[in-house]
């Protein structure tokens, strides 16, 4: 009797081998996993030589002397890659009647973007973002000051997006967290309005007013992160760490099959 109870107490032996199906299941698992984390590895080399491009085309552009405005006949061919942050200049009058407040978050801290109509001498308008103004500012953001001619250097921006994933424009109460210029010209009942705005350089408060009141101008974001050559080492490690671990289970598995041959032809 007590020969016998370590026999009818042993565990079931772990060196049995994985049932053919599960096995195959596993198999394709693991190629669908390292197919779609080396895919995600070189999105993300896509991305990175797109990003190395992008900062080197802003860098020549927020550089190079002013050009003009592109005007309206040259509306329909702007696109968001070749023409954004070109340094352009305009000349007009400031609506400032017209003037809507961007909520924003700078280098600065909280609080809004001033943006101000521009009319042109062909009657159309662009919009233009003067600078920043902190939160208590919101209620008495400064005027362009000048009545007649201003001239605006800064620069291209395409149209934003109205809505993002946690928050998004409402024209009815008039609360703006992104620079969507169709939808604020219709807020404002403006028309012929450039598809673009501009991004204002920072120039110097008319005299005698209140320099804190004056939007701080100048503020653009041009240093962009570039990290995804980290990202698409790391997606490339997961694919490898996954291969091996797929390598292994077959090499075990593999192993197990031998070691039952002997014992299936004793038995034969």
């Amino acid at each position: 009797m007590t020969g016998s109870s370590p026999d009818r107490a042993a565990p079931v032996e772990s060196s049995r081998p994985l049932p053919p199906a599960l096995l195959a299941i596993l198999g394709i698992l693991a190629v669908a996993a390292i197919a779609g984390l080396v895919a995600l590895g070189n999105w993300q080399i896509e991305r990175r030589a797109w990003k190395l491009d992008l900062i080197a085309h802003v860098k020549q552009r927020v550089h190079a002397p002013a050009e003009d405005a592109p005007a309206s006949g040259q509306w329909a061919t702007l696109n968001k890659p070749a023409d954004e942050y070109r340094r352009i200049r305009a000349n007009g009058t400031f609506l400032d009647d017209k003037q809507t407040l961007v909520q924003a978050v700078t280098e600065l801290g909280g609080g809004y973007w001033v943006v101000t109509p521009l009319r042109m001498a062909d009657g159309s308008i662009v919009l233009v973002n003067r600078g920043f103004v902190p939160e208590p500012f919101r209620d008495h953001p400064a005027h362009a000051g000048a009545s007649g001619t201003s001239q605006v250097i800064g620069l291209l921006r395409m149209s934003e997006p109205g809505t993002g994933f946690l928050r998004h424009n409402d024209a009815a109460r008039d609360q703006w967290f992104s620079r969507d210029v169709p939808a604020i010209a219709a807020r404002r009942g403006l028309g012929n309005v450039a598809p673009y705005f501009i991004d204002a350089e920072a120039v110097p408060p008319p005299a005698g007013s209140d320099p804190k009141a004056w939007p701080v101008g100048g503020l653009t974001v041009t240093v962009f992160n570039n990290n995804h050559l980290s990202y698409a080492l790391t997606w490339y490690g997961l694919a490898i760490m996954v291969a091996a671990a797929a390598a292994y289970l077959g090499r075990e598995e593999y192993r197990k099959r031998v070691r039952q041959l002997p014992s299936t032809s004793s038995h034969t």
